[in-house]
């Protein structure tokens, strides 16, 4: 999908292009069904969901498209809520195939007068589906049972008049329904996530049932950015920040591409919150890569007085993100350069936007740096260029290697702008979970469901984090189940730690608990495994510690991320694992403990394309034991292992 001004622009002498229409509803997904269609080739647009029929074929004539169907996307609402995104139902009359997905399944059922409820079991993360009408066109080629995706807690209980019940869940009946005369198709699962096992396999056949022809590749999306590149600079410069990691790179390589290296510089900006001797790496790529036109400047003390004292994550995002433009500035000064001959680019992708509310009916996860309100409002003045924003991870990870980059910087790790800030969480150790007992005694009920007492333990932790859960934001505590067979070993001289024993981590039980819990407990959004802890400690009797981003702490930070790192390369598993945060957590042994520094890390190894969804990665159990150990050298009283999926937990903490 070209971004809105490219959209705009007539297909011209060309003839009428298919498309396909999503209707944003404000999902976490919505513009990830779009990534999907252009998989599979079919041009896709994004419209208001108010849109009108009349509107709709003005749509088409100006833009020289033929609309062949119609997607209703997820979103946060609940379709009886007073501010629930308009919808002009005519749509559903125009004789049009649509697929109603998430919100969008239960919108179609509620206009046309069937019936939705709250669902007494939010559903969240990997779910069975039992595919009840085969001859369903949307459902051709699938098996009876099938793996899917859910992120809801409202369901349709009952269907509309001509629908029939196409597939169910064992917590929603109406998983997919079917109105094969209308060609109307409603899902309740995410189908272009890809946990959904065959939900391209879904999407192409939404796509065969429109009869849209496939006319869109990235090469033609590469065409088109090219011209809007062009034509956003005109005569200016474009100054880019550049951070290093896959999105910024890109962007660099593709500015250079079009403009040429003399109208482009490339600023890296080292904010204190890099990653050990990262900054030094950065340089050293970049320029084995061909490129002369990066500057480096050391504004790491700014940053840190900047943040001194700020707990709350959004806060703290705020302030580094603008902070950035004050550094930007101030570098454009001190090379002498006249600002208003000069745009600001940036490596913008677009769950960058989508988590930050970027379209009108999204909710807020969390504001990531390039999305901070005196960005947004320099956007709104046109004097920031984004060539990325309408492209995911694996998009742009394509495009760099169309544009010649080397694997080493393509396949890099993703790392987030704000750095080791987000992952170092801050506390005012005045936190106290309501009726925890309460939740502890369900926690452990739901573990011995599971079948899993005899193995693991549960109780809910202190410590908060972001997560989305049916297309919100939740900040919501994690639990913690810690295993019942534990062995000693010896850390640094006489000291010893606790280390998970002979309990086989297993990825399928962990998953299938952390899905439980989270689906059934409110106040959790995510599932930590105590891996290693010290010795005569018990992580139940951790409390939160005061604390702040200082320097030693996010020193200690970088030495555990190195660790991880370094171990994680020497088992050949980088490139298997797609990111994996380190994360410190000022929660531990009382900090006037003498054997303890009130300082615990998590490992969050996570598989993902796109990163609007995410699968916790199951590192076999003797790496994460050689990390544990190495890391509880450093001095923190555990470590312990993310083993939840995205939703309901976001990759990064905060």
């Amino acid at each position: 999908m070209a971004d809105a001004t490219l959209r705009r622009r007539k297909q011209s002498g060309k003839g009428k292009r298919d498309a396909i229409v999503v209707l944003d509803f404000g999902g976490q997904y919505a513009h990830l069904i779009a990534n999907r269609l252009r998989r599979i080739g079919v041009y896709s647009e994004i419209l208001p969901t108010d849109v009108s029929p009349a509107k709709l074929k003005k749509e088409e004539h100006d833009r020289g498209l033929r609309v062949k169907g119609i997607i209703l996307s997820g979103g946060p609402n609940s379709v009886y809520a007073k501010d629930a995104p308009p919808f002009n139902r005519k749509i559903l009359e125009m004789g049009l195939p649509v697929l109603g997905i998430c919100y969008g399944h239960q919108l179609m059922a509620h206009t046309l007068n069937g019936r939705v409820v709250s669902g007494k079991v939010k559903e969240y993360g990997f779910a069975d589906l039992e595919v009840k009408d085969r001859k369903c066109e949307l459902f051709k080629g699938l098996a009876k049972k099938e793996v899917v995706w859910m992120s809801h807690g409202d369901l349709v209980e009952e269907v509309p008049e001509g629908f029939h019940v196409a597939a169910s869940s064992s917590d929603c009946y109406v998983a997919a329904m079917c109105n094969p005369d209308r060609k109307m198709f409603g899902v309740q699962f995410h189908p272009e996530v890809t946990h959904t096992k065959h939900g391209m396999k879904i999407l192409e056949n939404f796509v065969r049932i429109t009869g849209a022809k496939k006319s869109w590749s990235m090469e033609e999306y590469l065409k088109q950015i090219k011209k809007e590149i062009r034509e956003k600079a005109k005569g200016r410069n474009v100054f880019l920040l550049v951070s290093g990691g896959v999105d910024s790179t890109v962007a660099f390589m593709l500015l250079n591409k079009v403009l040429g290296q003399k109208r482009v510089l490339g600023l890296h900006i080292d904010n204190g919150f890099m990653r050990k001797n990262e900054s030094a790496k950065v340089l050293n790529a970049l320029k084995k890569a061909g490129f002369s036109n990066l500057n480096i400047v050391d504004a790491s003390e700014s940053f840190l007085r900047a943040v001194a004292g700020v707990v709350e994550p959004e806060e703290k995002r705020r302030i580094i993100g603008e902070h950035f433009i004050r550094v930007y500035r101030n570098a454009i000064k001190e090379l002498g350069l006249d600002e208003r001959h000069w745009l600001m680019a940036q490596g913008t992708i677009y769950p960058d936007t989508i988590e930050t509310a970027g379209t009108k009916n999204a909710a807020l996860i969390k504001t990531h740096h390039n999305r901070v309100p005196l960005v947004q409002r320099m956007i709104k003045k046109g004097l920031v260029i984004e060539p990325l924003a309408s492209l995911y991870k694996d998009e742009v990870r394509m495009l760099g290697k169309i544009l010649g980059l080397p694997a080493a910087l393509v396949d890099r790790h993703p790392f987030p702008g704000p750095g080791l800030s987000v992952r170092c969480l801050c506390s005012r150790a005045d936190k106290r979970i309501r009726d925890a007992e309460k939740h502890n005694r369900r926690i452990n009920g739901i573990i011995r469901a599971m079948k899993a007492g005899k193995k693991f333990r549960g109780f809910i932790a202190p410590v908060e984090s972001v997560g989305v859960q049916g297309d919100n934001r939740t900040y919501r505590h994690p639990a913690v189940i810690m295993p019942h067979a534990t062995k000693t070993v010896a850390i640094n001289g006489k000291d010893k730690a606790e280390l998970i024993g002979s309990t086989k981590l297993k990825p399928e039980l962990l998953e299938k608990v952390s899905t439980a819990l989270t689906n059934n407990v409110h106040s959790i959004n995510r599932v930590i495994v105590a891996v290693a802890w010290k010795k005569n400690a018990d992580p139940k009797k951790f409390s939160l510690k005061k604390s702040t981003l200082t320097r030693e702490r996010l020193d200690l930070l970088r030495e555990a991320d190195a660790i991880a790192t370094r171990i994680l390369r020497k088992h050949r598993l980088y490139s298997k694992v797609w990111q994996m945060p380190v994360v410190l957590v000022p929660y531990g042994k009382n900090e006037k403990s003498s054997s303890g520094i009130g300082e615990s890390v998590v490992l969050r190894p996570v598989e993902s394309r796109e990163a609007m969804t995410a699968r916790f990665y199951p590192l076999p159990a003797k790496v994460l034991k050689e990390m544990a150990v190495s890391i509880l050298k450093l001095g923190v009283d555990a470590v312990f292992f993310d083993v939840t999926n995205k939703p309901p937990g976001t990759i990064e903490w905060e």
